[in-house]
């Protein structure tokens, strides 16, 4: 399920925001603003099997190029590869709607070598933010005319 936030149905976000709290805030012992303005022009990618959200990452565009963040799995549906198959549809997701715009990333350090599996490269040394070290990668993206 790929839809903008005006499109989402009240129960749909709920379930989102719901679950990113669950991930970002309580799971990571990190106490912060989750919901914030990205949110309300974002478009959210939902991996969702029978109404069940299992994964889910946002893309949003600001004036330095296309994002995606807030990249998680649920808990439950962990260790089966839902990871590499939501950044695969996000990557699509983003090609569909900004073809030919390199991608950035605020990337959890833990995660550097999965991100570098998609073609990410380092942009910035690794810095906290919300005390969880991170990292700024970028995915270029090149015409082949």
């Amino acid at each position: 399920m790929i839809k903008t936030t005006d499109q989402l149905s009240s129960q749909e976000l709920l379930t989102i925001l719901q679950a990113r709290t669950a991930v970002f805030v309580v799971e990571q012992n990190c106490p912060y603003q989750e919901v914030d303005e990205i949110d309300r022009e974002a478009i959210h990618v939902c991996l969702m099997e029978q109404d069940k959200l299992q994964a889910y990452a946002r893309i949003y565009e600001t004036s330095n190029g296309i994002h995606f963040g807030r990249v998680m799995v649920v808990k439950e549906f962990r260790g089966h590869q839902l990871g590499r198959k939501l950044v695969t549809e996000t990557l699509e997701a983003i090609e569909e709607r900004f073809p030919q715009r390199s991608v950035i990333i605020s990337a959890q350090a833990h995660l550097i070598d999965f991100y570098q599996s998609f073609g990410f490269t380092a942009w910035s040394e690794i810095y906290l933010e919300d005390d969880i070290p991170h990292m700024d990668m970028r995915l270029e993206k090149t015409t082949n005319h």
